[in-house]
């Protein structure tokens, strides 16, 4: 991938309505559980991103038939529980853990052999909490030195079903032991320190296995089979939140996000933002492909600093970034406890948004489980993304309140997750281009 670089300086208030591409992880699950399904499956609101994409064309290669009308588009012609086909070719998952971490459950329940591997980022994650339970439902997946991909997952394994606590509250593991779980004898019971997202659970339910789940807990029995469904994909949250904090914290903003998915275990960064002092409402609530939608429409509002609650932790662990930006631009400091799980995230997210926030003139207080942000004028300078797509975007909109210009360094992976966020940003009022 070549290496890209953005300059981001301050803009104009940001006005408009907007679209805002479909929700990574709906997508993800989308297309697998339609490759799974008996029928064909249509799948509307798909995120035409890198991520996204890789998924699609690891399923090809398992031999599922999948066709693109239009852009957004999917129709998917299941293959069943049972006929995924082998492929000698290892599968490339990109920049995609969500993508590597739930297929190692689907896979290590196949009859043959595979390989998983991944980008750079996505080679320095760990897959040990995947791979240990899974081992205890007798799967058998071998991975790099240190527990990292690549994944070599030995086939033809008969899977028993577990009842099992995560020691890490983490929506990837416990979607990988229900994919797992549909393979294996009896029941899998996953049980979580903090509920994370149902979006597996949703779905599953959608195309027609019956599952029992409620916060922090799940149950299926193995055996099922899934119904073709056509499912539409919501708006992203997690790509929404960096305009809900741009107008936020840009004066005499105001802007609309359409249909945006308002999973309850998605959307801490709300709750918290308006801790904070933000403007946001929720106008034509509805549902939208088995998930909460609604218009978002945001206005400019003075923020103060908050300590944020552990609670909303799990529901907000993407959205970081982007609230790092929201508590330089506050009133007082701004004190995150209990967030961990950012330092194994597409980098180390943490110590990059402390030390690019450091980069513009802040003071930032780093622990081994958070962080101070103390807020206070933003100045230009450089930023290194370190490859990271919500790192790159976080920084371009701080910029729009920055005195000077910000570079933002190695941008490319941006288009995992959102394609088009410059075209929308500079839409919108950003002031932002190819450096």
């Amino acid at each position: 991938m070549t290496k890209q670089d953005w300059i981001a300086s301050p803009g104009s208030p940001l006005r408009g309505e907007l679209d805002i591409p479909g929700d990574k992880s709906v997508s993800h699950r989308a297309v697998m559980f339609a490759a799974l399904a008996d029928g064909v499956s249509k799948i509307d609101g798909f995120l035409e991103g890198e991520d996204t994409r890789a998924t699609a064309a690891i399923f090809s290669k398992l031999g599922v038939r999948i066709e693109t009308p239009s852009a957004s588009q999917r129709i998917v012609h299941g293959v069943g529980i049972d006929g995924l086909q082998a492929t000698s070719e290892p599968l490339d998952c990109g920049n995609a853990g969500t993508g590597m971490r739930l297929l190692a459950g689907l896979l290590a329940a196949q009859r043959f052999d595979s390989v998983l591997i991944g980008d750079a980022s996505l080679s320095k994650r760990p897959m040990r909490r995947i791979t240990g339970p899974l081992a205890k439902m007798g799967a058998r997946i071998d991975t790099g030195e240190g527990g990292l991909p690549p994944l070599r997952i030995h086939g033809g394994q008969a899977l028993h079903g577990i009842d099992y606590t995560l020691e890490v509250a983490s929506a990837q593991v416990k979607s990988a032991l229900l994919l797992a779980g549909l393979y294996a004898e009896g029941e899998t019971i996953v049980r979580e320190p903090h509920p994370t997202r149902d979006y597996t659970e949703r779905m599953l339910a959608a195309f027609g296995v019956e599952i029992e789940f409620s916060p922090g807990f799940a149950r299926l029995r193995g055996g099922q089979r899934l119904r073709a469904a056509d499912i539409a994909v919501p708006a992203d949250f997690s790509s929404a939140a960096f305009f809900l904090v741009a107008a936020s914290i840009v004066p005499d903003s105001q802007l609309r996000l359409r249909a945006v998915g308002l999973n309850p275990r998605r959307t801490g960064l709300l709750t918290a933002l308006r801790m904070m002092g933000a403007d946001i409402r929720e106008e034509n609530r509805r549902e939208h492909g088995g998930e909460v939608v609604a218009d978002l429409v945001v206005n400019h509002a003075p923020l103060r600093g908050i300590e944020v609650p552990q609670a909303l932790v799990p529901d907000m662990i993407d959205e970081f970034p982007v609230l790092f930006v929201a508590a330089a631009c506050a009133d007082g400091p701004t004190v995150v406890r209990g967030a961990a799980e950012l330092r194994v995230k597409e980098s180390d997210r943490l110590a990059a948004m402390a030390n690019g926030l450091r980069a513009l003139g802040l003071r930032v207080d780093e622990t081994a489980d958070g962080a101070t942000v103390f807020p206070g004028p933003l100045h230009g300078g450089s930023i290194d993304s370190h490859g990271d797509h919500r790192i790159a975007m976080a920084f371009a909109v701080a910029a729009q309140r920055a005195v000077g210009e910000v570079r933002v360094d190695d941008i490319a992976n941006v288009a995992t997750s959102f394609p088009g966020f410059d075209t929308l940003a500079t839409g919108a009022g950003f002031a932002l281009r190819n450096g």
